[in-house]
């Protein structure tokens, strides 16, 4: 299994023609992580999660929409008997809520953009807190830029014990995305797809850097059978007990 993250950050392909993605030329309109800049916050106090969630295993698990990461978590959590958070999950409950945050999540949504830090890692850390007699996490989607990274590892007291990514070409998670958009997801579909895939890359190239630096990440080739990607998913996992 490769450990490294060479290919997953080279993942740079256009949709339908369009130009590589690259850091220094990102759509103008396009805020790639507003978690730095709109209403942020500061999540709750972090000794609560320190002391609750220190024995626990804590796996991060990334990639791109339509790379199959929730299927994957899905059945690890099964197998494991972890806690799956679901970022994704939990935002899209959120936002179906008629308040002011359910409203405002919902628009950052609908355009593709990444949701205040301060809210996602309240979320996550609530869901977590919720549970943490569970021997392991296995969390979807988180984190989704670097300012998170930085911010859980304040709240809980500690980095998680490896990071998954799943690498996947970006015509495949289109097609992924498109053909369950059509059914699901309001945001897999047409302008907003294309605008979670380049936030997506754009703001998740630090984090993934951040991890590779560390010796934490673990990249696993996303476009073999499914059957295939859960042996090597499971292959991380026993190699952290």
């Amino acid at each position: 299994m490769a450990t490294g993250s060479n290919s997953c950050l080279a993942r740079r392909q256009g949709i339908q023609g369009a130009e590589p993605l690259r850091d220094s030329a990102v759509t103008p309109e396009l805020q790639p992580c507003p978690g730095k800049h709109r209403g942020a916050g500061t999540p709750s106090s972090p000794a609560p999660a320190r002391y609750a969630l220190k024995a626990s295993l804590i796996i991060f698990v990334l990639g791109g929409p339509g790379c199959g990461k929730g299927t994957q978590c899905r059945n690890m959590a099964t197998k494991y008997g972890f806690c799956y958070v679901d970022l994704g999950q939990l935002l899209r409950q959120e936002a179906q809520r008629s308040t002011r945050q359910g409203r405002q999540i919902r628009d950052i949504m609908l355009q593709g953009l990444l949701v205040p830090t301060g809210l996602v890692l309240d979320m996550v850390s609530q869901k977590m807190l919720s549970h943490a007699s569970s021997r392991g996490f296995l969390i979807d989607g988180f984190p989704r830029e670097l300012t998170q990274a930085k911010e859980f590892e304040r709240v809980v007291g500690r980095a998680p014990n490896v990071v998954i990514v799943f690498d996947c070409s970006m015509a495949t998670m289109v097609r992924r995305a498109l053909q369950r958009g059509w059914v699901e997801r309001r945001e897999d579909c047409g302008p907003a797809l294309r605008r979670r895939l380049e936030t997506h890359y754009t703001c998740c190239a630090p984090v993934l850097t951040f991890y590779q630096q560390r010796n934490l990440l673990r990249s696993i080739l996303a476009e073999e059978a499914p059957e295939s990607v859960f042996a090597k998913c499971c292959s991380v996992i026993e190699s952290l007990q």
